[in-house]
C-alpha cells in the first residue's frame, strides 16, 4: 500500500465512472431526506437505522446474528453488542470526528471490543506480535508502525475541501482503516462506522439514517473483491472501490425508504 499523498481526493472524485457513482447515490439519498415522514418521525428512521446497520457490521465480521434477536436484545455475541454500542454513540462522536480521528477511533473500539479483548487492550492499536481479524480475506495485515503512519494521514484526508464528495472522503477512510486493521478486533465494525461518521460530518447524511452496513451485507461478495482492488492503488480499483461504496450507501438509502414508506403507511 502506498501512503495517501496531499489532496488525492479530487484526482479520485475525476477518475471514470466515480461521478456518475457519487451523483447517482446523492440523488437517491437526496430523495431519502426529502421524505414527508421525516418531519414527524426522524428520530424513528434513524433508530431502524441504527439497528439494522449494527446488526448488518457485526454479521459482516463473522457474527451470526438474526435482525429480529438483535432488536429484541437477545443476542449474545460479543460482535453484535459492540457493533450496537457503537452504533449509539455515533452522534455524540460526529463532532470531533473531523477534528481528532485518532481520539475517535481509540473510542469506536473501545466501544466495539468491550466484550471481546482484555480491558488493557481496548483502544490500543495492536503490535506486531498481535494477530489481526480477516473476514475479508486481505491477507497479511500491515505492520505496525505502516498502521500509526496512515492513521496520522486520516487528519490530511478529514480535512479534503468542501468541493470533494463526502461519498469519496467517506469511501477511503472505509477502504484505510479496513485494509489497515488497527486494532486487530472489531476493526470491521470501526472502518464502515468511520466512513458512516464521515457521510454525517460532511452533510451527506447528517441525521444518519442511511444504513451503509446493510448496503455492504447486500453486496457482501463483492466487498473483499473491491477491497482488494482499492489496495492495488490503480486508478481501476481505486475507482471501482469508490463506485462500489457508493452503491453499498445507495442500497442503505433505499432501505430507509422502505422504512419511511412503512410508516406513513402506518
Amino acid at each position: 500500500m502506498t501512503a495517501v499523498p496531499d489532496e488525492p481526493l479530487q484526482r479520485i472524485a475525476d477518475l471514470p465512472g466515480v461521478d456518475s457513482a457519487v451523483g447517482e447515490t446523492r440523488t437517491l439519498v437526496d430523495r431519502l431526506l426529502g421524505h414527508r415522514i421525516l418531519r414527524r418521525r426522524s428520530s424513528d428512521v434513524s433508530m431502524e437505522s441504527a439497528l439494522r446497520g449494527a446488526r448488518a457490521s457485526a454479521v459482516l465480521d463473522g457474527a451470526d446474528a438474526d435482525l429480529e434477536e438483535v432488536r429484541a436484545g437477545l443476542s449474545e455475541d460479543p460482535r453484535v453488542k459492540g457493533a450496537l454500542r457503537v452504533s449509539g454513540e455515533l452522534g455524540p462522536l460526529a463532532d470531533t470526528w473531523p477534528k481528532a480521528p485518532r481520539q475517535v477511533l481509540a473510542r469506536l473500539h473501545a466501544l466495539a471490543a468491550a466484550d471481546g479483548v482484555d480491558e488493557d487492550a481496548l483502544g490500543r492499536p495492536r503490535t506486531d506480535a498481535d494477530s489481526a481479524a480477516d473476514p475479508l480475506g486481505l491477507g497479511p495485515a500491515p505492520r505496525a508502525a505502516e498502521v500509526a503512519a496512515r492513521i496520522e494521514g486520516l487528519d490530511t484526508v478529514l480535512a479534503a475541501r468542501a468541493a470533494v464528495p463526502a461519498l469519496v472522503v467517506g469511501a477511503v477512510v472505509h477502504g484505510e482503516l479496513a485494509a489497515l486493521r488497527p486494532f486487530g478486533w472489531g476493526d470491521g465494525v470501526i472502518a464502515r462506522a468511520a466512513e458512516r461518521l464521515t457521510l454525517i460530518t460532511r452533510g451527506l447524511d447528517p441525521k444518519s439514517l442511511v444504513p451503509t452496513e446493510l448496503g455492504y451485507l447486500e453486496l457482501g461478495e463483492e466487498y473483499g473483491a473491491a477491497l482488494r482492488g482499492y489496495l492495488t492503488g490503480t486508478p481501476e480499483g481505486v475507482g471501482g472501490w469508490v463506485a462500489f461504496c457508493c452503491r453499498a450507501v445507495a442500497a442503505g438509502a433505499r432501505d430507509s425508504l422502505a422504512t419511511c414508506e412503512a410508516l406513513q403507511r402506518g
